[in-house]
């Protein structure tokens, strides 16, 4: 079977692929023909991913899912939260991005954060949620050149190592996004056969 993931996002496709199994096939946005950029302008991850998910099942008429992913730093009451990709700006800068969570956090001692992914799925015209949360805090400086967005920042907690030091493997196997998708594919595995 094959199904979108509503995303132009390189490093979250390859990430995905290597945990789905043989029978589902993945293909992103170029695959099916998308070109136009997706719309993420909700207040929330689940409603941002919702909106992704439905855009394109309704326009290209393909099962889909879309994510939307969110760094929460509590001291920062939910920043960057919902607008992690945009946080600096709209060009989208991981460094720019980066730098600005750093300088809003210089002199705080509590440095606790969560990434937190929202999947939404839209399968026979039925749509599921589902979500992955790994806690953990934001270090001082970067470390680490693997992974893309704040990886280089957060150490998960139980971890020595950022997720900018860990191989794609390593991350899947305790990343919100990993978390999220291992729910996703349970589902599918027990509603697609092959």
């Amino acid at each position: 079977m094959e199904i979108c993931f509503a995303t132009n996002n390189t490093n979250k496709i390859n990430e995905i692929k290597r945990l789905l199994p043989d029978h589902i096939k993945l293909v992103g946005l170029q695959d099916i023909g998308c070109t136009e950029e997706l719309r993420e302008d909700q207040k929330t991850l689940e409603g941002n991913s919702h909106q992704k998910a439905d855009y394109i099942y309704k326009n290209y008429k393909v099962p889909c899912f879309a994510d939307d992913t969110g760094l929460e730093v509590f001291v920062l009451d939910g920043e960057p939260g919902v607008r992690s990709a945009r946080y600096a700006g709209d060009a989208r800068s991981n460094e720019d991005n980066i730098n600005l969570l750093l300088k809003n956090l210089k002199g705080q001692e509590n440095r606790n954060a969560q990434f937190r992914t929202v999947i939404t799925l839209i399968l026979n015209g039925k749509i599921r949620q589902f979500e992955g949360i790994v806690k953990g805090d934001i270090i001082e400086e970067r470390v680490g050149n693997e992974g893309f967005g704040y990886d280089p920042v957060f150490i998960p907690k139980g971890y020595k190592k950022t997720f900018a030091q860990m191989t794609i493997e390593e991350k899947n196997q305790i990343s919100h996004r990993g978390i999220a998708i291992r729910k996703l594919i349970e589902y599918l595995s027990t509603h697609i056969k092959d």
